[in-house]
């Protein structure tokens, strides 16, 4: 009962312990903060890294796989998988519109010929074709009265999923957003054509080499095409150099597609030509796979594996058939494909939570000196409790208590506060990148001039220690209000430059819990040693002491 009474008029008596709560709370609130932004920018990371691959990717080497069209048939039909599309990833050349004359901007680019159509389901493809009215009034309200996408031409979004032009047939590309430097980002995330050159409806050149199977480089061959769309995944690097063809156009450009097989160890006949003994099918380098919902990409990866497997040897068994699978494939999930680009900010954030997980130390050593000062100072009471038959365990809890109480009510207030800050984060970043409003820096200066009284007031008195906190505040209060003063508006996150539009603002919980139970134990920890040593005190010598 003691062990409680005291360590409740050691808490609601000082000041002392509302410092080391507040500066507790002050350590959680940092580092839940900035580990769920963090955390925040790696799920959005990684989701528009699923939405741009699907679930599972098989991928072949530059030969590619054929047959791709029944392996295809067979993964639709498994019980894991929704659906798979085939795709086509190579490297050419763009010959871009621009600048006007003879002479235009040629740039390299990496080339998804696909099928659109299996390809949205498998993908987010269709969702992210960036040229598309608003679909209603909210949607259109959202958006500046500048933005072209509030009049352009409609067919654009239906040709783009098509990747044909409408108007005339032929077969279109869509493009990266920053494919072209002709599309200039904005403070909100969205885009204006400049130099006068808006890509939809212009054409460009692609140009593509086509390579054999033993590496044989064959006659480099372009096709011109109209740009139906662009396209804003959501991941840069991908939008700065992928486009999307269709695959058939690039199979026969690419020399993958069906064709003859000649005996070239028969003699030409009449015609000059070398007998046909066969066909060679088309082929193509990658499949993506989508999970149905409920099913992991672990899981469906495996099923793929499995079924491979199967496909390769019955096409091997198949002595009618002259081609057959590659015997090495890679066969990822969209994690493992992405590795390179989502392994760095995972190794951020957790280099962050180490490098802030030392806060703990500091919140130790503040409450173990905190507390070392207390024991001093009650030395007598420690004394007469020991005197009058408590145990030492009795003393040691009554401390313990004390900092266990502190690191539970500071790691709330730092969690409350934490949520506070992540949750209204884009409106601070708002008021941040907007002027200082007249009334908040007048009214900073109007509580500097009431401090600025208050040390008067001391100052006639003869109290030191008031008139250097009132000094203290006058300070503070006048460089604050000379900043908001000045204050003109900068956004530290501008989606002109980065990539993302806002700022995450979901709190990660799990890394909350863990901040609130390093915090409580470091808390108990500070509070040990002083507790160790009030427990130690010897009755008689704490008397005579005090």
């Amino acid at each position: 009962m003691y062990a409680r009474l005291l360590s409740n008029r050691y808490l609601t008596s000082r000041l002392i312990p509302l410092i080391a709560i507040g500066a507790v709370a002050l350590c959680v609130a940092m580092v839940v903060t900035v580990v769920s932004v963090m955390t925040g920018f790696l799920d959005l990371l990684r989701g528009a890294g699923r939405s741009i691959v699907g679930d599972v990717i098989v991928s072949s080497g530059i030969g590619g796989m054929p047959h791709y069209d029944e392996l295809i048939a067979r993964i639709d039909a498994l019980p894991e998988c929704h659906k798979a599309t085939p795709v086509i990833d190579t490297f050419g050349l763009l010959r871009m519109p621009y600048p006007r004359g003879p002479e235009k901007e040629i740039v390299t680019t990496q080339v998804w010929a696909i099928e659109p159509l299996s390809f949205a389901e498998v993908t987010e493809y269709a969702d992210n074709l960036y040229w598309r009215r608003p679909v209603d009034d909210a949607a259109r309200a959202a958006m500046q009265p500048d933005d072209p996408r509030l009049d352009i031409n409609p067919a654009w979004l239906q040709d783009g999923f098509t990747l044909v032009e409408s108007a005339t047939g032929r077969p279109g590309v869509a493009i990266g957003m920053h494919v072209s430097v002709a599309n200039e980002r904005q403070s909100d995330g969205s885009y204006r054509p400049r130099y006068g050159w808006s890509m939809p409806g212009r054409d460009v050149t692609l140009t593509l080499v086509p390579v054999s199977s033993r590496g044989k480089i064959a006659e480099p061959r372009e096709e011109a095409f109209p740009i139906v769309n662009e396209v804003q995944s959501g991941v840069y690097e991908v939008d700065k150099n992928r486009i999307f063809a269709p695959l058939a156009v690039v199979q026969r450009m690419l020399r993958m597609d069906r064709a003859p097989l000649y005996d070239i160890t028969a003699d030409p006949g009449p015609d000059g030509q070398l007998p046909v003994i066969g066909e060679t099918p088309a082929r193509v380098t990658k499949i993506l796979a989508r999970a149905k919902p409920g099913v992991t990409p672990a899981a469906l990866r495996d099923a793929i594996e499995r079924t491979y497997r199967e496909f390769s040897l019955e096409v091997d068994a198949n002595r009618s058939l002259t081609t057959k699978m590659p015997q090495i494939v890679s066969v990822l999930t969209w994690e493992q494909q992405l590795r390179d680009l989502i392994a760095p900010v995972q190794k951020e954030r957790e280099m962050m939570r180490i490098l802030f997980s030392l806060i703990y130390i500091v919140c130790a050593g503040l409450i173990l000196s905190i507390f070392w000062a207390i024991v001093i100072e009650k030395t007598r009471d420690i004394g007469i409790l020991r005197s009058v038959g408590a145990s030492r365990r009795g003393i040691l809890w009554i401390f313990l208590r004390y900092g266990l109480v502190i690191g539970i009510f500071g790691s709330a207030i730092g969690v409350a506060l934490a949520w506070l800050i992540v949750t209204r984060i884009n409106d601070i970043h708002s008021a941040i990148g907007s002027d200082a409003p007249a009334a908040v820096w007048i009214g900073t200066y109007a509580l500097a001039a009431g401090a600025l009284c208050g040390v008067v007031w001391q100052a006639v008195r003869g109290r030191l220690l008031p008139l250097l906190l009132w000094t203290l505040a006058t300070l503070i209060f006048m460089v604050a209000g000379t900043g908001l003063l000045f204050h003109r508006g900068t956004l530290i996150w501008d989606p002109s430059v980065y990539y993302f539009s806002r700022i995450p603002s979901q709190v990660d919980w799990w890394t909350a819990g863990l901040t609130v139970i390093g915090a409580v134990v470091f808390s108990v920890i500070g509070a040990a040693i002083p507790a160790a040593r009030a427990a130690d005190t010897d009755p008689v010598e704490a008397l005579r002491y005090g």
